[in-house]
């Protein structure tokens, strides 16, 4: 069963060794994600299921990440730190996988010990406090429609749902990358558009909003949320679910949101 959900952004910097000084301006996207990890402490989660939009990715399919034992990993950010330890959960991966390839959905299993910062830094933040939890990864495919991510939603909700497990869904994703002279991809009018709209959507749990999105005005935007984001409304829009967006605030230029969706 599905008990929790949740977007989050995954900027290292709110890892407090490579953020350091810098995390004194992200302190409500900080204080948000102490909330977030005290509620899915509260919610006695056995799985993590994390769709992430920098782990190991295919253009034409879907990557479910198949291990007993991940590791995270930040070196490239500079923190050397002993890695955090979890463990996989090879029996509701191998029940996921067939059910959608069953379905038509085009996945592709793979196995990749270390993670990378989008899936790092939301177990770091969010699960420190339960070594004992199982994840799974998974990423989106690259080339392959908003609409298809939708029903690949809708089918992990069904896999979810019917699992005697209790279920952790949690997409990690940055907003635009556009927001200010001192963004990575400098000012923008459509990243101050992406942000606002995926805000709504989220408000409203409107996925028809993150589908119908102009191409072209979201790739100005410059984000890395979109899809983790379409997949994660198909898994929550057929429940009884109440969003609530705890922060949002992009103080380096970059959109970062987290909302907690609540799982009645």
């Amino acid at each position: 069963m599905i008990v929790f959900g949740a977007f989050v952004p995954h900027t290292p910097l709110l890892i407090p060794a490579i953020g350091k000084e810098r995390l004194d301006a992200l302190m409500h996207t900080d204080a948000a994600m102490h909330t977030l990890a005290r509620h899915l402490l509260t919610a006695k989660v056995d799985t993590v299921v994390i769709l992430s939009s920098h782990h190991a990715m295919y253009k034409d399919a879907f990557a479910i990440d198949l291990n007993d034992r991940y590791e995270t990993s930040l070196h490239e950010f500079g923190d050397l730190s002993k890695p955090t330890v979890f463990a996989g959960d090879p029996a509701l991966t191998d029940t996921l996988q067939r059910q959608a390839r069953r379905a038509g959905h085009p996945i592709s299993l793979h196995t990749a010990h270390a993670l990378d910062h989008g899936t790092s830094v939301p177990l770091m933040r969010l699960c420190a406090g339960n070594p004992d939890i199982r994840i799974l990864p998974i990423a989106y495919a690259q080339d392959v429609d908003r609409t298809a991510h939708l029903a690949f939603g809708h089918l992990l909700h069904d896999v979810f749902h019917s699992s005697p497990k209790r279920i952790a869904v949690i997409a990690s994703g940055d907003l635009s990358h556009a927001l200010g002279a001192d963004a990575p991809d400098g000012d923008r009018p459509e990243g101050h558009w992406f942000d606002a709209m995926v805000q709504n959507a989220v408000e409203h749990m409107a996925s028809s909003t993150l589908i119908e999105a102009d191409e072209s005005k979201v790739k100005l935007a410059s984000e890395c949320a979109l899809k983790p984001l379409v997949i994660l409304l198909g898994i929550l829009e057929h429940m009884k679910t109440r969003p609530e967006i705890l922060s949002y605030e992009h103080p380096f230029g970059v959109g970062y949101l987290v909302t907690e969706f609540h799982v009645d």
